[in-house]
Formats: structure tokens, C-alpha cells, sequence
């Protein structure tokens, strides 16, 4: 990988994968310095943000890409928080223009679509095997469709899965 054009793209949910819906007091962590904005007034599940965690996702070498509906404010809240810098995003149709498969995740179409046959690691808490089987049949490039336990977010594992996955990409 040695362009920013040829990594591959990471498409990354943040409810779920970053904020994990389990029990607070296991994910709660010490807040950081000169991170807080007005969006996070009134919002508690902030604090199960794992600073440390942007490290770890820019540590892959991927294209990173907000895959959720957080849109912006994945930019102004979470980014801050978590080291990350400003993301591009997924801009996600007002109406999907085809009805898929039934089971088919409203934000499969369009993130094949953004990938347009680059490699891609799609990192999300929603992911079924019918968004699997569907990738598979309309993706031309390499595609991982990496499940996150909402209870727990990433976790060592998921994060030895995808640095495996991309090891793969890499002609020996």
C-alpha cells in the first residue's frame, strides 16, 4: 500500500463499533483535555469513547471514511475525541433508488458504490449475511465486512482480524 489512492478504504460506524451499547461503568473513560463541544451537552454515551481507539484505526493504513449516520458531527465530536482528523464521509441517499435483497442493510448499495472496486473494510455492528452475499456478487475488489459486538465496540480481536484481512491484500 503505497498511495493514499491505493489503500484500501475503511468504511467505520461509530454507534456500536466506537460507542459501545453495554454497560457504561465496563467502557466509561477518563475525559480528555479541550475535546468537548456544544454537541456533546446532553449526550452521555460519549464518554464510552476509547481515546486510544484512533490511534489504532489510522495505525491500519486505510483510507478512513465516516460510515454512519452521525454524518458531520462524527467530525466535530467523536474525531476530537478519539485522535482522529477530519474524515471525509458517506453522504447517504435521501431514498434508495433500488429495493435490494430483503435483509439487505440500507447502506450496503451505497458504500459499494463509494468504493467503486477499491478494497474495502466495512467496520459496522448491522452487518448480515445477506449484505455479505450481496457484496460479494456486486463488488469487483477485496472486501471485508467486519461485524462489531455492540455490547463491547472494538476489541484486540476485531482489530487482529483487520490487520490480518489487509496482510492478505499484500502480493508476497
Amino acid at each position: 500500500m503505497t498511495s493514499a489512492a491505493e489503500r484500501p478504504l475503511l468504511f467505520l460506524d461509530v454507534d456500536g463499533p466506537l460507542i459501545p451499547f453495554g454497560s457504561s461503568s465496563a467502557h466509561s473513560q477518563p475525559a480528555t483535555a479541550d475535546v468537548s463541544t456544544p454537541v456533546d451537552q446532553g449526550n452521555p454515551l460519549l464518554t464510552r469513547l476509547d481515546p486510544g481507539i484512533g490511534a489504532r484505526l489510522v495505525a491500519l493504513g486505510c483510507h478512513l471514511i465516516w460510515a454512519s449516520t452521525w454524518m458531520e458531527e462524527a467530525n466535530e465530536t467523536v474525531a476530537p475525541r478519539i485522535g482522529l482528523p477530519k474524515l471525509p464521509l458517506v453522504e447517504w441517499p435521501d431514498v434508495c433508488a433500488e429495493e435490494g435483497p430483503r435483509g439487505l442493510h440500507w447502506k450496503t448499495r451505497p458504500l459499494v458504490e463509494r468504493a467503486n472496486g477499491r478494497p474495502f473494510i466495512w467496520v459496522d455492528d448491522e452487518i448480515s449475511a445477506m449484505d455479505r452475499q450481496w457484496v460479494a456478487a456486486s463488488h469487483s475488489g477485496p472486501s471485508l465486512l467486519h461485524h462489531v459486538d455492540p455490547t463491547k465496540g472494538l476489541q484486540d480481536a476485531d482489530f487482529s482480524a483487520l490487520a490480518g484481512w489487509l496482510r492478505s491484500l499484500v502480493p508476497r
